[in-house]
């Protein structure tokens, strides 16, 4: 008898774990290890408890520090019986959940390795054991990440190991899963499965069914998980979705028991600002005053100096972006593009407005803004690239289509010898408007274009869509 037995007792402290109770969780796990210490299922649940603690904290201390358990973990694991389909997919699990982690962190030769043997040792498991559907969670993140990858270290090292990605079957596996799981006795797993599949559509694929995929699928998770909470307002905010976001996180579960989580307050910061309303701040420099950890801190610095800004206090402003120079960190693209953004000039206030109303889904008080702007009036340069480029932006939100092609044509003039990325995004989204109406030719055109353009900001990341672009014109 193999010894994986997800018991009551671990089962209630891995449900503890996905609405973010982790103190309890950690409680149930250590009782758990003493009456059976030979379950190998306490390693796992105790990793789990550690990848939530370390995405929730984000910090960099406890991450150094916890990674040396995992190699401990792993060896009780693999001394166990092997005659258990929980064998091989809890070795893989705990090596997927740390190789999400060190890629965070920059670490990502280790990344791939971890992704390397988890594919390995998933697609053993799903030979030896094909009725196993939780192989196909690990399977499907797998595909859908490696297939999306932007051109750089992490890819190239991925395809030196012969591992290739397909995004559209990683995400029919995860879908399939979110169907049928509830349907099944692996019904305790959904939480998870949804928890990536919300993951992978909005951050990874940026995919436009993000949200209401997000919002249909985390109506059976209870109310009580804080985990539920977060993907929900995160969709809502990145998706334009605003002032349900701010709803969600205003209503969101708050007591002792649950696992602090400081990047809440910068989301929330985050969805007020992009209504303008300027008590922003305040959820930021309560961001900065919870936050152990060393992302995001550039970020929550730049927007703060957005809102000195727009407040006409420039001096506050200059005082903020000398923070999002000198402190945190730059593994996140967030906080990349913040210190980016800190080396140049101040930019101009009504097409910030602009900018903040858009990502915030409020494209008619956007679009009323930018038309009313003399594009003539602008500095040649950035600000005149940007101009059209937001307000092709705004137009291609609001289905204009023709108004939004002679807006981005008009950004790829002006910004495609400068170092910003609104000349190559606005060739990309113009591909994209091609491509959806049919017009394979000029869709062609415009992604050739966007790839052409080469030394400015998200380079990998819109080459790697465009090319994506140009492989779904050929399908």
């Amino acid at each position: 008898m193999a010894n994986f037995d997800f018991n009551a007792n671990c089962l209630k402290a891995y449900q503890l774990i996905f609405e973010l109770k982790l103190s309890s969780a950690r409680q149930l796990i250590a009782q758990e290890r003493k009456v059976r210490p030979s379950n190998s299922i306490v390693p796992l649940l105790e990793n789990y408890a550690d990848y939530f603690q370390l995405i929730t904290s984000e910090s960099k201390i406890d991450f150094d520090r916890m990674k040396e358990m995992k190699s401990k973990r792993l060896s009780q694991i693999a001394d166990d019986n092997a005659g258990s389909p929980y064998y091989l997919y809890a070795q893989a699990e705990i090596n997927l959940q740390w190789a999400m982690l060190r890629s965070r962190y920059g670490e990502y030769f280790g990344a791939a390795r971890e992704i390397k043997k988890a594919n390995g040792q998933l697609q053993e498991n799903n030979k030896k054991y094909p009725g196993f559907q939780l192989n196909a969670k690990g399977l499907g993140l797998i595909n859908v990440i490696i297939g999306s990858l932007p051109e750089g270290m992490m890819k190239s090292t991925l395809s030196t190991f012969g591992l290739r990605g397909n995004v559209r079957e990683g995400l029919a596996m995860l879908e399939r899963l979110a169907i049928n799981l509830p349907k099944s006795t692996d019904e305790p797993f959904y939480e998870e499965v949804i928890f990536y599949y919300a993951y992978v559509l909005s951050d990874v694929v940026k995919s436009p069914d993000a949200y209401s995929k997000t919002m249909k699928f985390t109506a059976r998770i209870a109310d009580s998980s804080l985990l539920k909470s977060y993907l929900r307002a995160y969709v809502c905010s990145r998706n334009g979705h605003t002032d349900e976001a701010i709803a969600i996180l205003s209503a969101r579960p708050a007591s002792d028991t649950y696992q602090s989580f400081p990047y809440l307050e910068l989301l929330m910061g985050t969805a007020k600002l992009n209504k303008l309303d300027l008590s922003a701040a305040l959820n930021f420099k309560k961001f900065l005053q919870l936050n152990k950890g060393v992302n995001y801190i550039r970020d929550a610095n730049l927007h703060l100096a957005w809102i000195s800004l727009l407040n006409g206090d420039t001096g506050s402003y200059n005082g903020y972006m000398g923070r999002v120079k000198t402190s945190g960190n730059s593994y996140h693209e967030k906080d990349k593009q913040a210190l980016n953004e800190a080396g140049e000039e101040m930019p101009n206030q009504e097409l910030l407005k602009a900018r903040l109303l858009f990502d915030g889904g409020y494209y008619s008080r956007a679009s009323a803004l930018t038309g009313a702007m003399d594009p003539d009036r602008l500095k040649a340069g950035r600000d005149k690239a940007e101009y059209y480029y937001r307000s092709g932006r705004i137009n291609d939100a609001l289905n204009k289509d023709a108004a939004a092609v002679k807006d981005y044509q008009q950004a790829v003039q002006a910004g495609k010898n400068l170092k910003y990325y609104f000349a190559a995004n606005s060739a990309l989204l113009m591909g994209k408007i091609y491509a959806g109406k049919k017009q394979n030719a000029l869709a062609k055109a415009a992604f050739n274009e966007a790839i052409a353009m080469k030394n400015h900001e998200y380079e990998n990341s819109i080459e790697s869509q465009a090319k994506e672009g140009l492989r779904s014109l050929v399908n």
